[in-house]
Parts: structure tokens; sequence; C-alpha cells
């Protein structure tokens, strides 16, 4: 067993016999929490990126907005990939790609739409609008990366057996 994992499993085991609670809780919503988690990394990472190119590194602000932004979306497809939804294949990569980035630009565009509405049209302080419509998207986000981007085909398989050759007494386990 690696170190990580040893250190992990030692943490799991003092975390659910001291707080039986809270470790249930957490047990019970860890990929909601996981993909707040890996949403976290990634603006952090935007900003750790944004700072050494531009503040360190004196670039173009554009460019290294933009460098920032595409590295700190490598981080937050990766983290979400492989973390919080627990989505190893390599299989469909490009698919999930392509609808995580279409989903990241529908985003943008929805988060100016909303944040002009709040905030010129309903008067909205503009750092309440962005927390409303960040959350909003952040719901939205979750959503989609678990039913679309990053949807469990044993999930989907185990629904159709389910359905197709379940009875009465199948609803009781």
């Amino acid at each position: 067993m690696t170190l990580i994992r040893r250190l992990y499993s030692s943490f799991r085991l003092y975390f659910s016999e001291r707080y039986p609670r809270l470790y249930a809780l957490c047990d019970k919503y860890k990929t909601i929490i996981k993909f707040a988690v890996a949403g976290c990394f990634a603006g952090g990472a935007n900003l750790i990126f944004l700072f050494l190119f531009h503040g360190l590194f004196h670039w173009w602000l554009l460019v290294s907005t933009s460098l920032s932004f595409i590295l700190s979306f490598a981080v937050s497809f990766t983290m979400q990939k492989f973390w919080a939804f627990r989505n190893p294949g390599h299989g469909e990569v490009a698919r999930q790609l392509t609808v995580y980035f279409l989903n990241a630009f529908l985003g943008l565009i929805i988060n100016g739409y909303l944040m002009h509405l709040l905030t010129n049209q309903l008067g909205v302080w503009y750092l309440l609008s962005q927390i409303i419509v960040g959350l909003s998207l952040g719901v939205w986000n979750f959503c989609i990366y678990r039913f679309v981007v990053f949807k469990d085909k044993k999930d989907e398989n185990n629904c159709q057996e389910e359905t197709i050759g379940g009875s009465a007494g199948d609803l009781a386990s």
C-alpha cells in the first residue's frame, strides 16, 4: 500500500471514529464536496498562473489571462474527471472535453447575461450578483458534469437492468 493510501486510510478511520455523524454526512455528499474542492483548486490555479505570468514574468495581461485560463481549465477538467466524479476511462476523453468546453463557454455567456440582468436591470450590487450567478452556475455545472459529461455507464446499465428484470422484491434491498 502506498504512503498516500495509508495516510488516507488512517485519516478516514480517525475521522469516522472521532466525528461519526460528520463523517457520515461527508461520505453521503462526497461527490458534491469533491466537486467544490476541485473547483476551488482550479480557481486557485488560475490566480497562481496569472500572478506568475503577469506579476512575475511581466507578460502582457491578455496573454497571461488567456494562458492561465487554459491551464486552470486543464486542472479543472482533470480533477473533475478523475477525482470528483471517478471517471478513469480514457475512451471518451475527446467527447468529454468537448462537452466540458462547450459547457464552460455557455456558462460564460450565461454569466454575462445574468450579471447584466441582476446588476443593471434589477439593481443588485455587482458582487452579490456574481455570488448568486456563481452559485447558480455551480449547481448547473455539477448537474451537467454528473449526468452528461462524466455520466457513469454502470448507473445507466443498472437502471436498465432493474427496469427490465426487476421484481417487487428488488425494491426492498
